[in-house]
Order: structure tokens, then sequence, then C-alpha cells
């Protein structure tokens, strides 16, 4: 029997890329998701245990496909006997799920359909964004729904609901499994890079919990962002949000320290820094921004190609970054944006303007009570030489966040300035 670790990650990783591909097979087949999802999730149990003790099969796909199928003939067999209709099953059996060999001599051209179309489904504009995002990582990124549950601090039982009604909302609608049209995938693919993008942030910053990051999730949105890429290669939209994930991804190994605990970008050591990531996404974003694609991704990737390409925090070229802010809000009202337009006002006028800009988004109930409003006046203050403002606003702002380390890393800020004016 294999037991080593790292054929144990080999499979977990494999069944993972398989999932989507067996699955979108599956589903194209007998058009039931949720009989489909259980059947996958069945062989993909037998196979995390049979190729483990018997080795990987030749194609490890077909067999997947293959098990599948015979779960979900069971299943059909099961209702059909019900109904007192047995001899449909048999010609539901599709021939290629009886053979060993890829169903036919266009594999990788259908595992890709297979993977576009069962994406662009679960992030269906029928769905809430909270549905899309939980159905995505269920289905396409192979999550469990007590990994998914953990990683938006809910319970298993409630995420297990979200799943369930959104499975039901697309039975519902009678969205066909098919590859999208041209006008159809247009009209989707905001919705996509929309799930994909809070998948990454979710990953990228945590909302919540004792970790600043949950890496596979990040990790999750850059490999359903890249394999959409190679789907839609000249498309600005997907090259831009796979920079941006890229360049803002490669300052990771940075942003904590051996503790877990947080490190603002100034203070990071940048030869931690994926330099292979950053030369990737600045490659992607100069391509773009060259064939005229300007939307909200590229001008995102590209403020953070601006961070990454200075060699120090005092190299950054803040004047550069509020440019491209500048272009940024003028594409849509939303006050992350406007508040990170404050941060590089302040970088390049002083705080006093920051300050000022700050008190326009005081109204503004979308982030009024949030605590990364709190924590910029923060350092407003602080670089404005108001240390009392500043630590009342820094320990406002730890009281707001439900994370461990941006508490910890809040209070420890206020805490210091506390000490300096007691000296």
């Amino acid at each position: 029997m294999l037991t080593d670790p790292m054929v144990k990650r080999r499979i977990e990783q494999l069944l993972r890329e398989l999932a989507p591909q067996v699955l979108g097979a599956v589903i194209r087949r007998y058009r039931d998701f949720s009989a489909s999802e259980d059947a996958v999730q069945e062989a993909m149990l037998a196979a995390a245990t049979q190729w483990q003790r018997d080795g990987l099969p030749d194609n490890p796909r077909a067999w997947l496909i293959r098990v599948a199928a015979m779960r979900m003939i069971d299943h059909v067999r099961s209702e059909v006997a019900r109904r007192r209709r047995e001899e449909i099953v048999v010609s539901l059996i599709p021939p290629e799920m009886q053979l060993a060999a890829p169903p036919d001599g266009d594999a990788e051209g259908r595992n890709a359909d297979d993977t576009l179309t069962l994406l662009f489904m679960c992030c269906h504009p029928s769905l809430t964004p909270a549905s899309a995002i939980a159905l995505t990582l269920r289905a396409v990124g192979g999550l469990t729904t007590a990994e998914i549950a953990k990683a938006f601090l809910v319970p298993e039982a409630t995420m297990a609901q979200r799943i369930s009604r959104a499975k039901q909302t697309i039975k519902d609608s009678g969205i066909p499994f098919e590859k999208p049209s041209g006008d159809e995938r247009a009209e989707r693919l905001p919705q996509v890079l929309h799930v994909l993008y809070l998948i990454f942030n979710e990953g990228y910053t945590s909302s919540g919990g004792p970790q600043l990051a949950r890496v596979e999730l990040s990790e999750e949105a850059i490999r359903l962002t890249r394999a959409v890429h190679g789907l839609l290669p000249d498309n600005g939209d997907v090259a831009g949000l796979l920079a941006l994930m890229l360049l803002t991804d490669a300052r990771r190994p940075a942003r904590t320290g051996p503790s877990g605990e947080l490190i603002p970008l100034d203070e990071q050591d940048r030869s931690l820094w994926n330099r292979h990531a950053i030369t990737e996404g600045v490659a992607l974003v100069e391509a773009t921004l060259q064939s005229g694609a300007i939307g909200v991704y590229q001008l995102q990737a590209a403020i953070a190609a601006v961070h990454d390409e200075a060699e120090t925090a005092d190299a950054t070229d803040w004047p550069q970054i509020l440019a491209l802010y500048d272009v940024l809000e003028s594409l849509g009202d939303n006050p992350v944006v406007s508040l990170n337009r404050a941060i590089a006002a302040a970088m390049v006028h002083g705080p006093a303007v920051g300050l000022s800009l700050l008190a326009k988004l005081e109204g503004d109930a979308r982030i009024a009570g949030s605590h990364r409003l709190a924590a910029v006046r923060g350092h407003f203050h602080e670089k404005a030489g108001d240390l009392a403002a500043a630590i009342a606003c820094f320990r406002a702002a730890a009281a707001r966040t439900t994370s461990t380390p941006e508490r910890d890393y809040l209070l420890t800020r206020a805490a210091r300035l506390a000490d300096t004016l007691v000296r």
C-alpha cells in the first residue's frame, strides 16, 4: 500500500484538478447537478483509498468518470424501480462511460469546456454572490462543505443549506449544461470574475478568525482564474484579474511574522516576495494596457505592480499610484477604492489631505463602521503627530475587526504610541 505523504498529496492535488472535469462530464450526460455531484464525490472517495493502495490508473479521469457513472446508474436504477420503469436504465448508460479510454479524441478540449461550463453555471446571475462563491468552491474547487464553512466562519449545516439552495436555484432556472455562446459568456463573465475576486480576497485577508490568510482559498482563486485565462487568453478583464492576484499574492511570504503576526506593507522584507509571480503579473498588466483594455481589474493590477516594483517602501511611486486611483475611482462608486485613494493622497500631499478625504467617507453607510476606515484614520493622525487621536482610532478599529492578527496588530500599535506619550 502506498503511504508516502508525497504520494498522498499528489493524489489529493490530482483529484482536486480532475473534480470539475469529471463533474462536468457526468452532469453533461445526466443533467442532474445534485445527483451527479454525489456520484462524483463517491468516486473521489473511492479513488482516494484505492489509488493509495493500488497506485494510479493509466487514465485517472476516465477511471473517475466510469465509477461516477456507475453510481449514477445505481441512482437511476433506484428511481426507475420506484416508478416501475427499469428498462430506461439501459438507455441512459453512455457508451464512453463503459470505456477506460477518454470519451473522444478531443479529450483536452472537452475537459476545458466542461470546467469552463461548470464555472459559468456556478456563477450564474440567478445566484447571489454568497451562493455563487460557495457553489464554485464546492463544485469547481473541490473543497468540502466543512472547509468552505470554516473559511467563512459559519456552521457546516448553514453552508450545506446555502449550497443546496444554490443547486436548487440552478435546477429551477432550467440552465442547460452546455458551453455558453459568445453572448451568454459575455453576459456571465463579469459575475464569474467577481466571484473569483471575492474568493481571492477572502483567502488573502480572511474576514475573521485566528489566521490572517486562508491560503487554500487564494490559491484556488488563482488556479481557477488561470484556467479561465487559458480558455479566454485575449480577454483583458481576465488577464487583469489574474495579474492582480499574482502581484498581490506575491507579497504573502512577507505579510506575517514567525507567530503569524501581521507585518504591514512598508515594513515587509521585500526579498521574500515571489519574484516569479511579480514578473508574470507585470507582463500580464503591460500586455492588457498596451491592448487598450482598461478596467477595474487592470487598474488595480497596475497599482499592485507599482508597489511590487519598488525596491523599498520609500521608493514607491505614490504620485503614479494616486493617478491610477483617480482613474479607478472615476469608473464607479466604490468606498474601498475611495479609502485607498485617500491613502495615496496622504502619501503625496500629507495626512491633512488624507483626513479630509476620510471625512467624506464617514457618512457612507457601506464603510462608516469598517475597522479599516478607523485604522487608516489612526495612521493619518499618527503621521500628523496627534498620537492621542491615533491611539483612540487604533483601539476603535481593533474592537471592530474579527480577525485576530489584525486586532493584535492594531492593539500593539496603540500600545506603542501610548508608551511614547508616557515618555
